[in-house]
């Protein structure tokens, strides 16, 4: 073995070894070649009593068809979070969530690698979340009130079309079906649900969000329904977020990131009204309005198999799309004035307006990260502004590099070649905003090939 070899086994084993979650190499005769540190912690063994050993002699309750390792070598595809419970050779049970992937060479098998999450310790997080829910569900009942801080009239505005649209949400908010609401990262999703929530004849009840992203989806389904006592080991009868929302309002946020299967049974929720915990055989009863929201346009998670067509059939009862921050320009400037005060007074300083070069600046900029990624700027800008009037220099590092970089309105010249780089640099940024930083889809947008806008987006930095 050469000495750059050797040096590269040591390099990948030093960076294997280092990180923070478990990792089991096998070879495809099902002996482990790689096994560190927090994998035995997770499976309660020494890392000599598994390294070099058959893994169903280390792991005796598993078989050929059990094991996530030896069915990836066999079959050559990968598994990606899934659950595996087993006795290791001291007669511990263990509870993890996996991705497997097989080791190829030449297109060729040659092992599994698996990463391990030790599941305990998440369902322990689970529980918890759901103690805590139930706390405050538990208070609400007492201080009579939900947990909304935001009205609609929190959403300020003065575009006609968004305005139009919280009038109607306002309407709305007394019907009893389903919404759907979409918008980008930053439009203010969950505060526009808050506002409906609050309209609604449920003002008085719960409001629990939950997004479907932040959850494993091994325990999403326990999380929203309930969990009856042995339905797994350590599990007792435990409420979920529909039964804890009973009389009030349920938010699914990301609802693009549920699994398809889950899916389905929140469809039955939606037409039958009933749950039934995980595990048990009793269907309950609850009287829930859900309300879901995702990050991407339905026709594009439609068309990519992430959301069922019957579930948004019933969801799409009423449908909101939020505009983003780039289609009501008249808002940034109302926004902008908004914030200044608001953190005027939190941050008890005098900062009194604008220079005429930083209103140029927001009203150009595309705000991809919308009213949210605004608001961050300007409690920036706040926080370090020294003088009376905030000035582009007062930025957020990345916002100022774009501010020096991006002549503004006032500032552009005749020159057509600069021109023309300006209005490309905008609709670039128009493009990556709208599709969410998807390389493919903003290129089809522009209607340029992919490497053309990946050296356009390098050439403007």
């Amino acid at each position: 073995m050469s000495q750059s070899t050797e040096l590269t086994s040591e390099v990948l084993s030093a960076i294997l070894k280092s990180i923070d979650e478990g990792i089991h190499v096998v070879d495809t005769d099902g002996i482990t070649i790689f096994y560190n540190e927090v994998a035995g912690r997770h499976d309660g063994m020494a890392v000599k009593e598994v390294l070099g050993k058959p893994l169903l002699k280390a792991f005796p309750s598993l078989t050929g068809e059990t094991s996530t390792l030896l069915k990836v070598i066999k079959t050559g595809k990968p598994i990606y979070n899934q659950t595996q419970v087993y006795v290791n050779a001291h007669g511990r049970r263990i509870d993890t969530i996996n991705t497997t992937l097989p080791l190829l060479l030449e297109k060729r098998v040659i092992g599994a690698v698996e990463i391990a999450k030790d599941y305990s310790r998440i369902k322990l997080l689970a529980n918890r979340l759901l103690e805590l829910q139930k706390g405050l569900n538990d208070g609400r009942g007492k201080q009579g009130g939900s947990y909304t801080k935001y009205t609609l009239s929190d959403l300020k505005t003065v575009n006609p079309k968004f305005a139009k649209m919280k009038a109607e949400a306002k309407k709305l908010a007394k019907s009893v079906s389903p919404i759907l609401v979409y918008g980008e990262s930053g439009t203010g999703k969950e505060l526009f649900v808050q506002g409906i929530h609050q309209e609604s004849m449920r003002a008085n009840g719960p409001f629990i969000a939950q997004n479907c992203a932040a959850i494993p989806e091994s325990l999403l389904e326990s999380i929203l329904f309930g969990t009856a006592k042995g339905s797994y080991t350590g599990a007792v009868e435990r409420k979920g977020l529909f039964e804890l929302a009973n009389g009030g309002t349920l938010f699914l946020d990301e609802l693009n990131s549920m699994p398809i299967e889950l899916q389905a049974k929140l469809l039955r929720v939606l037409e039958e009204g009933m749950v039934r915990r995980v595990g048990g055989g009793e269907s309950i009863f609850v009287d829930v309005r859900v309300i879901a929201a995702m990050n991407e346009h339905p026709e594009k998670v439609l068309q990519y198999g992430k959301l069922r067509h019957d579930l948004y059939y019933r969801l799409n009862v009423f449908m909101f799309a939020l505009m983003p921050l780039r289609e009501r320009k008249e808002d940034i400037m109302l926004l902008t004035e908004y914030f200044r005060q608001s953190f005027n007074e939190m941050l008890n300083k005098n900062i009194q307006g604008f220079d005429e070069k930083l209103k140029q600046f927001f009203l150009s900029y595309a705000w991809p990260g919308n009213v949210r990624e605004l608001k961050h700027a300007m409690e920036y800008m706040m926080h370090l502004g020294e003088h009376a009037h905030l000035t582009i220099t007062d930025l957020p590092p990345m916002l100022k590099q774009k501010a020096v970089h991006t002549p503004t309105l006032m500032e552009k010249s005749c020159s057509l070649k600069a021109n023309l780089a300006a209005v490309e640099k905008d609709l670039i940024e128009k493009a990556i905003a709208q599709s969410n930083g998807n390389i493919n889809q903003a290129a089809k947008l522009l209607e340029v090939p992919r490497q053309t806008l990946q050296y356009k987006l390098k050439k403007y930095q």
